[in-house]
């Protein structure tokens, strides 16, 4: 687990190795046990390391081949490496580490771009071809792992952040206010853009070749999927208890792949039962196992935030467990003050309020290098059922996408939400939103007949898109502090099953269609209580052996902070001193009226615009740290 950072100069010109180590200093903090660069006239590879597996030199990068041909770069975990390495060593390689770097410099000596698929983990690489001069960029199948790029001036600039690429000082810094009008629709970003011009992301599940044999230029660059989810309803399904049977063999071979480390692991626990399961198991192979929990102050919180704090739930379960438990509670305070590290490390705004994640990240850090984390659950086994029963019945493809479209605006309506961008609306009259979510289905050839079918595609919508921007966030928030974040969930094999699994063993109710504002939580617990209370249920009585069974019966609890009522009490002066002041830069680009009247809702009560305000400050927070005036 490490940064990776390089670039080339397609005029020819030789890379600067101060330069270089100026890009690798800038994500240090993923990296803090070492580091290294290698240049080779106009191309530079960079690299930051974390040791996790065979702490010695030996793990140094970027790692050249024994041939001397391939020059590798890697971030990540390949849990599989062992197996990968008995087959290398099978047909002839050596190995002079025990590190996955190692398992997979090799892999792409031997099988080229299609070790990709063999591999079963989460990365993020650059690999310079030396005889074929070829940059190839990867990230793996679901993008745990980050990678940008970026191509001005005649300069081609990668890393695992967006800091290493801006460190040069050369590069312009300017908003994508196409991206801005993304992020503010979704509360995400859905395409490659990023909220800085020229700046993209490598999407999950894509490598990127660079070839420069026949003369430099960015026309020779390629972007080619090599893996895509697929939801779909089995050919041929199987017994109930087959299903049982199989998914609790995958889930603990899955938790049993991810606790290979020399270094100390851990696990985050919150009252929940992804993140219950995967501890009971991860317990039984590290007595003592260190546990964390961030609970919150619930003395201002109203509602259905009474019920944010799951600190005794996870008590119970690491007493049940043999943890060695550590709780940290967290105020309107902590979330104010953490703003511009947060803005920092984050780099551009993505879903949710994502402090909690950055002061989770900080506690464990302090005691362990490796934290399991329980997230991928819920996308992949339908833990969100008041979402997919929004566009459960259409008449065609397209009022689907109509009914799920205006679900995801987040934030505010469109047609709000155009009064409020009125400032660049001439910038971005081209960029149709709708389009937008609509293209992250193309890829999802699955045939719609039946609610089913929708469903599934629900679920490919949510892994691509809001799964997607948790791991972006889970990463920054986790490497922020030094620690290795790891999700089993994500095993190969176990998500190979659960987008098999047939939907009527994941939810129940497929005929129920419900409009629940996502805004108001009073509305949506109500509903969810007594319609919607049937999501992950395959997986419910799977983990009835690992967990009590008043976690397994609870409804669905996200990571969330009593925010709603912190932004009208304790932290209303916070909100007025980023959103009303005159100054503020974000009303170089939005309307200063709408948006006072929006926040006004919430502080008077009329309407809980959390996800408004939030989204508001983080990019008060971009703006200054990223495009300083």
């Amino acid at each position: 687990m490490c940064g990776i950072a390089g670039l080339i100069n397609l005029n020819g010109d030789p890379v600067s190795p101060p330069l270089l180590k100026l890009m690798t200093d800038a994500i240090a903090h993923r990296g803090p046990d070492g580091e290294g660069q290698w240049v080779e006239g106009n191309v530079g590879l960079g690299h930051r390391r974390l040791a996790i597996i065979d702490l010695t030199s030996a793990g140094h990068q970027p790692m050249i081949s024994a041939d001397h041909r391939y020059v590798l770069s890697y971030n990540g975990e390949i849990y599989n490496f062992r197996e990968l390495r008995a087959q290398l060593e099978a047909v002839g390689y050596w190995f002079h580490s025990k590190t996955d770097t190692e398992v997979v410099l090799h892999a792409f000596s031997h099988w080229g771009a299609d070790a990709l698929l063999r591999f079963n983990g989460m990365f993020a690489l650059a690999l310079w071809d030396r005889k074929e001069k070829t940059l190839l960029l990867a990230r793996d199948r679901y993008g745990i792992k980050p990678l940008y790029y970026s191509r001005q001036d005649g300069v081609f600039a990668f890393g695992s952040e967006q800091k290493a690429i801006i460190a040069r000082s050369e590069f312009r810094r300017s908003l994508n206010k196409r991206a801005m009008l993304e992020y503010f629709t979704f509360q995400n970003l859905f395409t490659d853009q990023t909220l800085l011009e020229d700046v993209h992301m490598l999407p999950a599940g894509h490598y990127l070749s660079l070839p420069l044999e026949h003369g430099a230029s960015t026309q020779n660059i390629s972007l080619k999927s090599y893996w895509d989810y697929r939801f779909r309803s089995p050919d041929k399904p199987v017994d109930r208890r087959e299903y049982q049977e199989e998914l609790d063999r995958l889930f603990r071979q899955a938790v049993g792949r991810q606790l290979v480390t020399d270094v100390e692991l851990g696990a985050y626990l919150s009252g929940g039962m992804d993140s219950g399961s995967i501890t009971a198991i991860a317990a039984k192979s590290f007595p003592y196992l260190k546990t964390f929990t961030c609970g919150f102050d619930l003395s201002s919180a109203s509602g259905i935030e009474l019920a944010f704090d799951e600190r005794q739930k996870a008590e119970a379960m690491s007493a049940m467990f043999k943890t060695e438990h550590y709780e940290m509670v967290l105020k309107a305070g902590d979330m104010e003050r953490c703003f511009p590290s947060l803005a920092w490390h984050l780099e551009e705004p993505r879903v949710g309020q994502s402090y909690p994640n950055f002061y989770a990240a900080k506690l464990a850090s302090k005691f362990v290098k490796v934290v399991l984390s329980g997230s991928g659950g819920d996308e992949l086994f339908g833990g969100y059922p008041w979402r997919y029963y929004r566009a459960v019945v259409n008449q065609d493809f397209e009022h689907y996408i109509d009914q799920y479209y205006g679900f995801w605006q987040r934030l505010i309506p469109n047609t709000v939400l155009l009064r409020m961008l009125a400032p660049i609306a001439g910038d971005v009259k081209d960029v149709w939103t709708r389009d937008i979510f609509r293209d992250v289905f193309l890829s999802h050839d699955n045939q719609i007949d039946r609610p089913e079918d929708y469903i599934n595609h629900s679920l490919y919508f949510e892994a691509k898109t809001f799964l997607h921007g948790l791991f972006v966030v889970e990463d920054k928030l986790s490497m922020a502090h030094g620690l290795e974040n790891r999700v089993p969930f994500m095993d190969n094999d176990l998500v190979d099953f659960a987008m098999q699994c047939p939907i009527g063993l994941k939810l129940n109710n497929l005929s129920e269609v419900l409009r629940i504002n996502e805004n108001d939580p009073g509305d949506k617990q109500t509903a969810y209580f007594s319609k919607t209370s049937d999501g992950k249920q395959l997986l419910r009585e799977v983990m009835e052996s690992h967990v009590p069974v008043d976690v397994l019966q609870a409804a669905k609890q996200g990571f969330s902070a009593p925010d709603a009522s912190w932004f009208a009490g304790e932290s209303i002066e916070f909100v007025r001193r980023h959103l009303y002041q005159s100054n503020s830069r974000i009303y170089e680009y939005i309307d200063r009226d709408t948006v006072r009247s929006l926040v006004n809702d919430h502080l008077q009560g009329r309407e809980n615009r959390r996800l408004l305000i939030w989204s508001l400050i983080s990019f008060e927070y971009f703006l200054n740290t990223f495009l300083p005036a």
